[in-house]
């Protein structure tokens, strides 16, 4: 959620013309992540996050992101619920890109979560699952297994940078992925990148939201499960923290229970969903915008965690 587009006063006066919100109080970018241009705006009827979204974000795909948040705050899961002009539209325009503006929610998200934020996390994307369940919507996960070696064809020399040699790894990677990729596993609406500063906690370290839905999607309940494993369960010295691993999964469990095969394909997934975090951050190295507020993730975090994943990981008590 970087900034890459500026809003004038005239332009943001403008675009809340339509809406009955009040006037602007307070109007600020918030310079984080890496996808859309977002801020945080105060008026007279309360708190909003303005988006607008970037060059990955694809238009068509805008309504099926926007509507998912309403489908899922309107079965009691906590996300933004977006919020609609005068003539009912949710999607807009602004400086000639798309824009939403959605609920601001409160709550925190933790750089280090606790084991206890874990299993609380766990819990929370559990819930997620069961409140997409009949949502009509439907995108195809394009950031999933069968985009992955077009995708790293076009950076290879990026992967030799970084490290010599390691374009030939993650080839080797890719097609053992492509061998053993688990097929016919329960799916539905999955949010795909279930990182910890996409997840907010009460003050008591319960869970109370989820955020930023912009890469959801259809795909298997697990894969979604491997992808938050990888975000919230290694140390910053790249280990894997099993307990951290058994909590997060507790939590999932408490909500919707596993099956033999989701549990059976879950080291295999982790692995997929590291190299699609490792791909996506090496694409994004040397392309994110001069002068945007950020810089982009490092490729490496994710090269250290697909180290670790072929050496297989311990899950439910069996070796990978």
């Amino acid at each position: 959620m970087a900034v890459y587009t500026d809003i004038t006063d005239e332009e943001l006066s403008a675009f809340l013309a339509d809406f009955d919100l009040g006037q602007a109080l307070a109007f600020k970018g918030i310079a984080e992540g890496v996808e859309n241009s977002n801020f945080l705006l105060e008026t007279e009827a309360g708190r909003f996050i303005l988006t607008v979204y970037e060059k990955r974000a694809a238009p068509e795909d805008l309504p099926y992101f926007l509507n998912l948040m309403r489908w899922l705050a309107d079965r009691g899961f906590p996300s933004a619920t977006p919020i609609a002009d005068r003539a009912g539209r949710t999607l807009k325009t602004l400086r000639g890109k798309p824009a939403a503006l959605v609920q601001f929610l409160s709550g925190l998200s933790v750089r280090r979560p606790t084991v206890a934020h874990c299993r609380e996390a766990g819990e929370g994307l559990a819930q997620l699952h069961l409140a997409g369940e009949g949502y009509a919507g439907r995108r195809v996960n394009d950031l999933g297994q069968p985009y992955w070696a077009p995708l790293f064809s076009k950076h290879r020399k990026g992967a030799d940078d970084l490290k010599p040699g390691l374009a030939a790894t993650i080839d080797k990677d890719l097609a053992e992925l492509a061998l053993a990729w688990p097929r016919g596993l329960p799916s539905g609406v999955i949010h795909a990148d279930y990182f910890p500063d996409n997840v907010f906690f009460r003050p008591d370290g319960k869970f109370a939201a989820a955020i930023d839905f912009y890469f959801a999607c259809d795909d298997a309940y697990a894969y979604d499960v491997a992808v938050t494993l990888n975000a919230w369960c290694f140390e910053p010295d790249g280990s894997f923290n099993a307990t951290a691993a058994a909590a997060l999964l507790t939590g999932y469990q408490r909500r919707r229970p596993l099956s033999p095969a989701e549990k059976q394909a879950l080291p295999i997934l982790a692995r997929g969903a590291a190299m699609r975090f490792f791909l996506t951050r090496l694409a994004d190295w040397k392309a994110t915008p001069a002068g945007a507020l950020v810089k982009p993730h490092d490729p490496m975090e994710y090269e250290r965690k697909l180290a670790v994943h072929r050496e297989g990981l311990t899950l439910f008590g069996a070796p990978a």
